[in-house]
């Protein structure tokens, strides 16, 4: 890991990109149906021309290809699944009983008996044992019966190497070579047909520096063997062939906020390239990605483009994807670019393949909308709006239409006028669409052709499924005999015309957006760094913030405090020669004051309705979302938190503010008990006191509103006290609590240390404490009560935990590197749900350890006002004394795998990786961005369960497996409050991941649960007799009907 420091800037000549980046999709749909009307003639036209293409589809005799795979085992089945997750898997798994398990699982679910002799080798192949020896299938067999009696006995040698086998066969039929050899030589049967070739080099986005360099090797060498073959074609462009180019590949911290070192670091990676295959006579295309790629990706396409020794050159383009909201807009700016600069490039127009991803990221962070179509007839819509743009932008622009769908490619051969551009199909795919195609018009028509080995294969080949295997794709449609021609022929204009002009959404009805997941609350709105407009806000929050002039002071019944306690100097952490203010403690009168001011706000503020508080706290919620980027600079520069996390924990108290509204809504309604005629019996919620609530300053912000908040609806009054590290943030947010209609007295806020703290847990008019800090403390607190005359209090603790993963041999290895790498290391290890220890099989330990390392390397540590920083500081110089010293101790158990660097300006403490000797080596939690490692073999995850128990920790766990019924075992067996399978164990969402832990780390309930405010409330019960005035009228006055 290398501290962060600012690059200069390289000067640019071009204008950047700038469109909205989720705009609504009425609107949008609107426009493009004015912009594409079709007259009859031209729809006559256009289904002849596509009738002749369904019939030549629907007669073509089964390839057994990828088209007849997927519309045989698609993802919507559990065949389906089960291939896909064993493909992906077997090939890597290195031990023989993991194989075994993993066959096991896999073929003993789902029904193998469906296709028919007639199928295709390799559908054969797939559904006949997955590739056994036919020497075990007896005559009459079916394939369901002959797996299910073969999973009895699985693990024998032969089993196991045909099922690998097989893997091998689905894998020939989905890419076009292992090597860029393979697949020069094996593409001469189509180039002979007239076809053209465009190569993709399979793989993953870089995680480490030496993936990039690899990946750029890679490119580099197959753009000399495409060299070679292009000559011997003696094809000039755009004919001849040519090389796709994926960034995430060539650098691995490929995202906007990113740019200033992208700039210096990947636009000459990718000019190297282009130039070589400009030299080359090769075309050049930048593969488009995810949405919140597609700004930086167009600022290094128009950096590259702009080199004057790229000039003459029609060969440079790049893809465009359909379902991006944006596309039209991304074909005028490159348009533009080509007049300005003189160039011709080309485009290559795609539906898109990252479809269910950019759904859920775009709820997952909190935008106003997707910035994809969620209906296939508005993406489809979209195709022939840009193929518009395309054709009218000719010759600038080189349109390459990449579709499968025969509606669409009749539409382009009659709008097109049959020269000027191409067509692209999918390896494998679109054999006889295509075949009646070239037989009608004649356009060019290029595969996209994947190269890689078998163990790169499962990204590309789910993309592929997602795009055309589902049931409303064409590709999937067409098989079914069942689907009219009519309806395989219905224009999108035609679907979405009637409800616009009804005046519906055309945003898919089963597909919530992202504020409105939540049925009963808003989503908290987030905000999108891959979006220029919205980055900058944020860094011009952070860049305007100025410290209080004025001593922070403690905020009682409505009003600051004077300033009489001791005054402390308050620190940028990330620079600690830069005081950004000072605070002053409370004195023990400032809290004796705090505690009789709440007893007396209490009385009323326990009689208010729960409508009228909740709504109150939903003001509030409202006023934290306004403030929301004021609120993220006092984080940045207060706590030390990146960008990506302040953003995540300003969401988190928003969330907190809804969701316990809604719970006190939904639980302090009284309730009439079930009983005998003549009496009532209610049942009912309310407040308890003045609860004592004590934050840390790790989560300075959510931590601290979501305790006050889960008091505050359930009737009490709080005294607050933040941790002292971070009393600006505190103080704004109770300041905002105030402005939203919150009565003086109800929340007071006391600034100090432990020895406040103590004054809080002393006081007569307690009624109850929540604390989240350490262990340590809370046992001191709970002590504390313990010992008072009086009531026994609740005590609501969330403490930390020595927080491990189990990562087992078929475990995907680049999606555990990344959440191991997000889980240990991100806001630098100061989560209580932070990654401590990881278990790793042995298996496949020095691979995974040695990508870990490599990826840690990337993380870049500095000034969290750094765009480019991906972690800050230690909150301080004594949390990072403590760090120093679980250093110099936990040496002795075992070996530094890798020691980072950091900056020297703040409290930074670098990341570090130890590989322990023993199962049992850590015993204490390390509250940093240190990972301890340690090795175990496959016979041995019950010893690594139990030491796991041993430690009496409870708080988060990860496990990483393809084994589905090992991860629900060990879920169901581990002992904590949160188990986190296949993904990183940090960021549990209110609401969602209800989080809190047991044993050592913590008493419940949860923060963000159903159950929590309970915590925080009396129960009363009601009881009357209504026959007390001498006989139950209501009774008596029944009538027999």
């Amino acid at each position: 890991m290398k501290p962060m420091c600012r690059q200069e800037r390289p000067s640019m000549s071009y204008p950047e990109f700038n469109a909205d980046y989720a705009p609504s999709d009425a609107d949008l749909v609107q426009d493009m149906l004015a912009k594409n009307q079709f007259d009859d003639e031209l729809k006559s036209r256009i289904r002849k021309r596509a009738e002749k293409y369904v019939d030549a589809i629907r007669h073509a005799p089964k390839s057994g290809g990828l088209e007849d795979f997927m519309q045989e085992y698609s993802l919507s089945t559990k065949e389906g699944l089960a291939l896909m997750v064993l493909a992906e898997s077997l090939l890597r798994v290195p031990d023989r009983a993991t194989q075994d398990m993993l066959i096991e699982e896999k073929l003993s679910r789902g029904d193998w008996d469906s296709p028919d002799g007639d199928e295709g080798w390799l559908l054969m192949a797939a559904s006949w044992g997955i590739g056994l020896s036919a020497k075990i299938v007896t005559p009459g067999e079916t394939p369901g019966g002959v797996l299910r009696g073969l999973v009895k006995r699985v693990g024998t040698p032969v089993i196991r190497t045909g099922t690998r086998q097989a893997m091998q066969y689905l894998g020939h039929n989905f890419v076009l070579g292992q090597t860029i050899e393979a697949a020069l030589d094996r593409a001469k049967k189509q180039e002979k047909r007239g076809y053209r070739y465009s190569y993709d080099m399979l793989g993953e986005g870089a995680r480490t520096a030496e993936d990039a360099e690899r990946y750029f090797k890679s490119y580099s060498d197959a753009i000399d063997k495409i060299a070679a073959r292009a000559e011997a074609l003696e094809g000039e462009l755009p004919h001849a062939p040519g090389i796709s180019v994926k960034l995430s590949a060539l650098h691995q911290r490929y995202f906007l906020r990113n740019k200033e070192e992208l700039m210096v670091e990947l636009v000459p990676r990718v000019l190297e390239l282009a130039l070589k295959a400009k030299e080359a006579g090769l075309n050049f295309t930048m593969d488009a990605e995810e949405a919140d790629r597609l700004e930086i990706s167009l600022d290094i396409f128009a950096k590259v483009a702009e080199d004057e020794r790229l000039a003459g050159w029609i060969g440079y383009g790049l893809a465009v994807q359909a379902y991006q909201k944006r596309a039209p807009q991304v074909i005028q700016y490159v348009g533009d670019l080509a007049k300005r600069l003189d160039r011709q490039f080309m485009v290559r127009l795609v539906k898109g393949a990252y479809w269910d991803t950019e759904i859920k990221r775009a709820q997952e962070r909190g935008l106003d909308n997707f910035p994809v179509y969620t209906r296939k007839a508005a993406t489809d819509l979209s195709f022939l709006e840009c193929s518009r743009l395309l054709l009218a932008a000719r010759p600038r622009l080189y349109p390459q239409f990449a579709t499968h769908n025969a509606l669409t490619m009749a539409t382009l051969v009659e709008l097109g006028g049959g020269e000027g551009f191409e067509f692209q199909r999918l390896h494998g795919m679109g054999e006889p669409l295509y075949k009646a195609e070239m037989e009608d018009s004649g356009i060019p028509c290029r595969i996209y052709a994947p190269v890689g080995g078998y163990r790169d294969l499962l990204a590309y080949l789910v993309r592929r499924m997602l795009e055309n295997a589902a049931n409303s794709s064409f590709v999937a449609q067409i098989a079914d005999d069942r689907v009219s021609i009519d309806d395989l022929l219905t224009h999108p204009q035609e679907e979405l015309r009637p409800a616009i002009e009804a005046g519906e959404d055309p945003i898919h009805p089963l597909i919530r957006l992202p504020l409105k997941i939540y049925p009963l609350r808003l989503n908290s709105r987030g905000a999108e760094l891959g979006h220029r407009p919205q980055l900058g806000a944020i860094l011009d929050a952070i860049g305007n913030f100025t410290g209080p002039q004025d001593p922070v002071t403690s905020f009682v019944n409505g009003h600051p405090t004077r300033p009489e306690g001791t005054r402390h100097p308050l620190k940028n952490p990330s620079n600690l020669a830069l005081a950004i203010g000072e605070w002053a403690e409370a004195t023990e009168g400032d809290v004796r004051q705090a505690f009789l001011t709440g007893h007396d706000a209490f009385k009323k503020w326990n009689k208010t309705q729960t409508p009228a508080r909740t709504a109150i706290i939903r003001r509030y919620a409202d006023l934290l979302e306004e403030n929301h980027n004021q609120l993220i600079g006092i984080l940045v520069r207060e706590a030390g938190k990146t960008m990506d996390d302040a953003i995540a924990e300003v969401r988190e108290a928003i969330d907190f503010c809804r969701y316990y509204a809604n719970m006190a809504d939904e639980l302090m309604v009284p309730q009439e008990m079930p009983g005998p005629v003549g009496e009532t019996n209610i049942y009912r919620f309310e407040g308890r006191g003045v609860f004592g609530a004590i934050a840390p300053w790790n989560f300075p912000l959510a931590i601290f509103v979501g305790q006050i908040v889960a008091a505050l609806v359930s009737g009490n009054a709080v005294v607050a006290k933040p941790a002292p590290q971070t009393p600006l943030i505190a103080t704004r947010a109770v300041e905002l609590m105030h402005d939203a209609g919150l009565p003086p007295g109800v929340c007071n806020l006391v600034l100090g240390a432990g020895q406040v703290g103590s004054w809080i847990t002393e006081d007569p008019h307690l009624a109850g404490i929540v604390f989240t800090g350490s262990t340590k403390t809370a046992k001191a607190i709970n002590l504390t009560l313990a010992n008072r005359d009086g009531p026994i209090l609740p005590f609501i603790a969330e403490t930390g935990g020595i927080n491990a993963m189990v990562v087992d041999s078929t475990a995907l290895p680049e999606q555990v590197v990344d959440d191991v790498v997000s889980s240990a290391f991100r806001s630098a290890g100061q989560r209580c749900s932070a990654l401590r220890i990881l278990y790793l099989q042995d298996d496949v330990a020095d691979r995974m350890l040695e990508m870990i390392v490599g990826a840690t390397k990337t993380f870049t540590m500095g000034d969290p006002a750094n765009p480019m920083s991906d972690t800050g500081p230690i909150i301080d110089e004594d949390a990072v004394k403590r760090l120093e010293e679980h250093w110099e101790k936990i040496q002795a158990h075992g070996k530094a795998v890798y020691v980072g660097d950091a900056p020297k300006q703040g409290s930074f403490f670098s990341p570090r990786i130890i590989e322990l000797d023993r199962f049992d080596s850590l015993d204490a939690e390390a509250f940093g961005p240190i990972l301890h490692v340690v090795r175990f073999q496959s016979d041995q995850f019950d010893q690594v369960l139990e030491a796991i128990g041993k430690t009496g920790y409870g708080l988060t766990f990860g496990i990483h497996s393809r084994l589905e019924d090992r991860a629900h075992a060990i879920a169901d067996r581990i002992d904590v409050g949160n188990v986190y399978i296949n993904r990183n164990q940090i960021g549990a969402v209110v609401g969602v991941q209800p989080f809190g832990g047991r044993g050592l780390s913590g008493t419940g309930p949860k923060a963000g649960g159903p159950l929590y405010i309970t915590r925080f409330c009396e129960e009363k019960t009601i009881t009357e007799n209504t026959t007390a005035a001498g006989g139950n009228a209501s009774l008596i006055a029944l009538s027999d009907e």
